[in-house]
């Protein structure tokens, strides 16, 4: 089906065109011949025959022209012709074939003969313009209107690839910038922490100082590394592999926060699950957010990592206790809201707030297997 429907650039609407523009002519064509000359016998299958032909003038429009002139010494009319030779125009455009098909009309349609012989100037007039110019000045407007239709829009979805290409060549800029920035700043920073922690614990009154400033400098050193991880992704857009060790990290970052003395328990699922690197990114950081701010709001307060899959969905719960007082570590303020545009661009939802119950939860869903990339 699909490949009869190629003749008409697959689609129905052509079809019916055509099939309607056969069936006019058919019914036309039967009305006002004459089937009692020459041959009678053959005239009702003639009609049939250069009408139902003219399904396939859009693939040969020439050898359905060629049809209509064999069917015309059966008593048929010209309209077969003048429709064959109107597809012939719109196909080949100012051609031989075009030129060809014109004498061939011409010839056939007793054309060429009232020109030589006009009865009267309306007669060649009305020949001229009916028969020969009419239809194959129809089809040539039609198949030059089809050749700027085609290079218009072979303009316009160039001017879109370009404009595409602009964007993306501005965004990759933008996330170099930002990089080069991040890099010169805050790498800056927390370096020089790093080495001031350490320094520290070799200098250390006693060993509680030393555990802390030790602390302090694996944990600069941790986020240089993620800095430089943040950093190779601003400046390469390829995608990351469908892997667990993402998600494996997290407990990583539950014993981190375990060795400040907070109280952390973490349930995963076995086997973890693999999720492309947007999702493991997007499950780090929410779990790292709510850490850390269960650590500001609810400081000493018991806290609950969990993560399941269920349904073809990851689900990441984090779940602490409110208290009535805080630390007074100062927050950016943007905490939450980088963790909703984080889990939104993974493809995921986030619900944060608290239960009734006295509990803070912050509750997020991820597709599984699939990069939303």
């Amino acid at each position: 089906m699909k490949r009869w429907l190629s003749w008409w650039d697959g689609r129905i609407a052509l079809l019916a065109l055509d099939a309607g523009v056969a069936a006019v002519v058919i019914v036309v064509t039967l009305a006002g011949g004459d089937p009692r000359d020459p041959h009678p016998a053959l005239y009702v299958p003639a009609v049939v025959v250069s009408g139902v032909a003219l399904l396939a003038r859009r693939r040969w429009p020439f050898l359905v022209l060629l049809v209509a002139v064999a069917c015309m010494p059966a008593g048929v009319t010209l309209l077969p012709l003048v429709v064959a030779q109107y597809s012939v125009a719109v196909r080949h455009g100012v051609s031989v074939v075009t030129g060809v098909a014109v004498v061939v009309a011409g010839i056939a349609g007793n054309v060429l003969q009232v020109l030589w012989h006009p009865a009267s100037f309306t007669l060649v007039v009305v020949a001229l313009g009916a028969f020969v110019l009419g239809p194959v000045l129809a089809g040539l407007w039609m198949h030059q209107r089809a050749a700027l239709l085609a290079v218009l829009r072979e303009r316009a979805e160039e001017a879109e690839r370009t404009r595409t290409l602009l964007a993306d060549r501005a965004v990759f800029a933008e996330r170099r910038r930002i990089a080069r920035e991040m890099h010169d700043v805050v790498a800056h920073r927390v370096t020089a922490v790093a080495l001031q922690a350490g320094a520290l614990s070799l200098r250390a009154p006693d060993e509680r100082t030393e555990q802390a400033a030790e602390t302090i400098r694996a944990t600069s050193a941790l986020a240089l590394d993620e800095l430089r991880g943040i950093l190779r992704v601003l400046r390469d857009d390829a995608p990351d592999a469908a892997n667990p060790g993402v998600l494996a990290s997290v407990a990583d970052l539950v014993d981190e926060a375990a060795a400040t003395g907070a109280r952390v328990e973490l349930t995963l699922p076995d086997p973890l699950p693999a999720v492309p690197g947007p999702v493991g990114r997007a499950v780090y950081r929410v779990v790292q957010e709510s850490l850390t701010n269960a650590g500001k709001h609810a400081p000493h307060a018991a806290v609950e990592v969990r993560l399941a899959v269920s349904g073809g969905r990851l689900a990441v719960e984090v779940v602490n206790r409110l208290t009535p007082h805080g630390s007074a570590v100062p927050g950016s303020g943007y905490g939450l809201v980088g963790m909703h545009e984080r889990v939104e661009l993974a493809g995921g939802e986030l619900r944060t707030g608290p239960t009734g119950d006295g509990r803070f939860r912050v509750l997020a869903r991820f597709p599984v297997g699939k990069d939303p990339r």
